[in-house]
């Protein structure tokens, strides 16, 4: 099978001209969304966002939520506010604090940077495009709706999770999608588990729990095949980076995010919750993820994709 601007062996890269922004997501198009819309059969529906406060877990170094009252209905009436209007009207409203890599996320092409000039997708640097209010190329922001084709690869099946620090190779995902009957088609989005998120309980705050479990994921070589054999426009997981980490690749601190980031345009979904969808053996589905239009951010964050078959 043939996909507008991926080429086997070669993968996506920058091949989408010298403004391009999204990479690989410029496959979408209107036929693409009707052809996964079209591909739902009983219309079931599976939350793939976690629920996130103050106390759930992230990646070093990304800062913690805090959501505040910021208007309340006891402090207007003992302030003797007016400013909402007739007395006995009043609201609710607050004040968020966050990093743009909490919770369910997915992360934008100016993420990663590589190289002593700090490039990122399609040439951006840090010098030309780096600003004190966000990058100003290649933003999360810019991502169009994702509408796609979904494949889960539950590499995890059989398991509770994988053992920390384990590196999926192409091999287990190969005879994960083999036990699974399923296979990858150029232009699909693929989400993999590790079974990590099934210590998040209501907000991920057992730490402990999840700090072990969230360190498996992809080899730079697993990324590799995914992109260049199979044609992955998208590539996620229910841990915190999708990476092995420590990685087993070099002497990169993140080789995974270097390779689909910024030399092939392929966002990574991270924290998606996969259990329910692992749990009723729901290997296709359409997936639909909305970036929020906040400008300046490097990932769409606190989530919530839903996978529908």
């Amino acid at each position: 099978m043939t996909q507008r601007g991926w080429q086997q062996s070669r993968g996506w890269g920058w091949v989408w001209g010298a403004d391009d922004e999204i990479g690989a997501l410029n496959t979408i198009d209107a036929s693409s969304r009707l052809a996964a819309l079209q591909s739902i059969k009983t219309g079931a529906a599976y939350d793939l966002g976690v629920l996130v406060d103050r106390t759930s877990f992230l990646a070093s170094p990304h800062v913690g939520t805090e959501v505040v009252a910021f208007r309340t209905p006891q402090g207007l009436t003992a302030d003797a506010s007016t400013e909402l209007g007739a007395p006995g009207v009043s609201f609710n409203t607050s004040l968020v604090v966050v990093s743009d890599h909490a919770g369910t996320q997915i992360d934008g092409l100016c993420h990663a940077t590589l190289g002593p000039d700090e490039h990122w997708y399609n040439g951006a640097t840090a010098e030309a495009h780096g600003r004190d209010f966000g990058p100003d190329r290649s933003a999360a922001h810019t991502f169009p709706p994702i509408i796609a084709p979904g494949v889960l690869i539950d590499v995890a099946a059989g398991v509770d999770e994988l053992s920390p620090h384990y590196p999926i190779t192409p091999t287990d995902l190969q005879d994960a999608l083999r036990r699974q009957e399923t296979e990858i088609r150029p232009g699909d989005v693929v989400l993999i588990r590790t079974g990590a998120l099934r210590h998040w309980g209501e907000v991920g705050a057992n730490h402990t729990a999840l700090t072990g479990p969230d360190t498996a994921g992809l080899t730079l070589e697993s990324a590799r095949w995914l992109v260049e054999d199979c044609g992955a426009m998208l590539i996620g997981s229910d841990t915190s980076t999708v990476e092995v980490m420590p990685p087993v690749d070099g002497d990169n601190q993140s080789p995974v995010h270097s390779y689909l980031l910024v030399e092939q345009g392929v966002p990574m979904g991270e924290l998606h919750y996969l259990e329910e969808l692992a749990a009723s053996r729901t290997y296709r589905f359409c997936y639909i993820a909305l970036v929020p239009k906040l400008r300046g951010i490097t990932a769409g964050f606190a989530l919530r994709p839903v996978a529908l078959a």
